[in-house]
């Protein structure tokens, strides 16, 4: 299965370690840090079309989506729930 993170772009599901609110996780000084230093370093890949909402991470990448993380948790869950797993 695949995630749809907006816009046409979409990920294995299998490789998506955490997905979080851009909003709230980036309050924590050191997740602003982390973050920095994954841009920086070339590990973020922006796919919100500049309005970024939540993020995906994966064990090398971490994107960005203009849609909620809650959505983005729903479709994995629904998906997981129809299919008994990956």
């Amino acid at each position: 299965m695949f995630l749809h993170l907006g816009d046409g772009y979409m990920i294995p599901s299998h490789e998506v370690v955490l997905i979080g609110d851009l909003e709230n996780t980036t309050s924590s000084e050191i997740t602003r840090e982390f973050m920095e230093i994954s841009e920086e370093e070339g590990f973020i890949v922006d796919y919100s079309g500049g309005d970024p909402r939540s993020f995906v991470l994966t064990g090398e990448t971490i994107y960005l989506s203009m849609i909620s993380s809650k959505t983005l948790a729903d479709r994995v869950d629904k998906f997981t729930e129809e299919n008994g797993g990956y």
